[in-house]
């Protein structure tokens, strides 16, 4: 199948492209920065195009011929205009475009943020809250996508229906080394900091339930795939690993792997249990149930062996590929 995928050269999309292209598909990859990660392009069937979100004609020429559109991009934004223009509506246009274009099947990448606070065991039925322009922006794409189930005829009047199956994947804290030289990592600094932290022999403090269920992009690159795969229509699903780790157990980590430091790993007390996103579907569905537990221990120590190098003065190139609306 011929796979349409935006933001497919960065922390997630490397990886899903990878996937894909190894399960036998053909990928056509939009992006800022072609050629950026040479080995997304020297991938069996994998094609990159140069583009950006906004530029509307090109997306809706691209879009043309493809059996299914991933849509991973983020476009971000530091006000509230911004951000509907660099991101909801530039979603909003591509999957109009991708069902005038006949495509069978588009997945959207949301977020955890969609829903909001956490407020007890969340599901994908947990009512949406979000708290942030980057949750409304995503809660907002996940209700066109949803409600595009017709165009109207007349005002009021129901038009043709939508051909077009849109399902939904909400990634949690998602972190990846990266998949080919010059790939993308996270933006978060925490697994920076702290890395720079233990080799400087500095204590590192965290809240004592401070932690989420990590999941690399290799993992969830597989959630992709099946739900590429699968004729599912208007499903949304949490994508995230089963077990918590807390911050403290990765500090835990970096610190067994670097027995010369004199760090000391401090966690304040709090008085609240963490909560849990339920994960049931996603194993209901496909059959994938993750523990990232040897994946963080792989990207802790990746990110230790960067901090040698930098704290050493060697120059190091930059994993992070942000989006900038200046």
């Amino acid at each position: 199948m011929k796979i349409f995928i935006t933001g497919g050269t960065g922390n997630i999309g490397q990886y899903v492209t990878k996937e894909l292209s190894e399960a036998g598909h053909t990928c056509l990859v939009y992006t800022r920065t072609p050629g950026r990660v040479p080995g997304i392009g020297a991938l069996p069937g994998v094609t990159e195009i140069g583009g950006h979100l906004s530029e509307f004609e090109k997306l809706e020429a691209a879009v043309q011929g493809s059996g299914a559109v991933i849509h991973i991009a983020l476009g971000w934004g530091h006000e509230p205009l911004s951000m509907l223009d660099n991101d909801t509506r530039a979603s909003v246009f591509l999957m109009e475009a991708a069902e005038k274009a006949g495509v069978g099947q588009f997945i959207y990448t949301s977020s955890t943020a969609a829903v909001g606070p956490m407020r007890g065991d969340t599901d994908e039925n947990t009512l949406r809250a979000p708290d942030d322009l980057y949750g409304s922006t995503k809660a907002s794409t996940e209700l066109y996508l949803l409600g595009f189930r017709q165009f109207y005829a007349t005002q009021g009047g129901r038009g043709e229906r939508v051909k077009m199956r849109r399902n939904i994947i909400r990634p949690g804290y998602t972190f990846s080394n990266p998949a080919f030289p010059g790939g993308a990592s996270q933006s978060d600094k925490r697994f920076v900091r702290l890395a720079k932290d233990i080799l400087q022999n500095r204590d590192v403090t965290f809240s004592k339930s401070d932690g989420t269920q990590f999941l690399s992009s290799g993992q969830i690159a597989k959630v992709y795939r099946k739900l590429a795969e699968s004729e599912l229509n208007e499903e949304i699903v949490f994508a995230l690993g089963k077990r918590f780790t807390t911050w403290g157990e990765i500090a835990q980590m970096a610190l067994d792997m670097t027995p010369e430091s004199t760090s000391k790993i401090i966690l304040q007390p709090d008085n609240w249990s963490p909560y849990r996103y339920k994960v049931d579907k996603m194993e209901k569905l496909f059959g994938l149930s993750f523990d990232a537990t040897e994946e963080l221990r792989e990207h802790v120590r990746w990110n230790l062996e960067r901090a040698r190098r930098e704290l050493s003065g060697n120059p190091l190139p930059s994993v992070t590929h942000e989006f900038s609306d200046s």
